[in-house]
């Protein structure tokens, strides 16, 4: 498995479509709220097996904070450390974009994946598109 930034136009159309089949088919989000407007100004996460993504997830910078968000592993790839290999690379990439933190909404179910991260949870859990979430954050060295 590779994890890197997407490198082609080609790569970030397959994660956009990634993200449709995981949010919008698998779990019921809207797709208006999936497909935000946030995407041309994001940094894009690819896991590719061969020429299979199999994972993506996406970095807003802003200031000294990196929003990390969209973190999606096809069906058939769960359960193999996709998840935890992007975050890895979601680390490297904001500390190259100038951000000494990260904060994300984690869905509650994959709340521990990013506890083993090092993400703590920041307030109380709140619905977002119909999803019990929390805020997590995460200081980078």
């Amino acid at each position: 498995m590779e994890v890197r930034e997407a490198r082609t136009r080609g790569e970030v159309e397959q994660a956009l479509a990634l993200r449709l089949r995981v949010f919008c088919e698998e779990q019921g989000v809207e797709r208006a709220a999936e497909q935000d407007g946030r995407d041309a100004d994001a940094i894009h996460l690819v896991a590719l097996e061969g020429k299979e993504l199999i994972g993506t997830c996406r970095l807003l910078v802003e200031g000294g904070v990196a929003r990390l968000g969209r973190n999606a592993v096809s069906s058939e790839a769960r359960g193999r450390g996709v998840g935890a290999t992007l975050l890895e690379a979601a680390d490297r990439a904001a500390v190259r974009a100038g951000a000494d933190r990260i904060r994300l909404h984690a869905q509650l179910r994959a709340r521990t994946l990013y506890e083993r991260s090092g993400y703590a949870p920041q307030g109380d859990t709140f619905l977002e598109e119909g999803i019990e979430h929390v805020t997590m954050e995460k200081r980078l060295a």
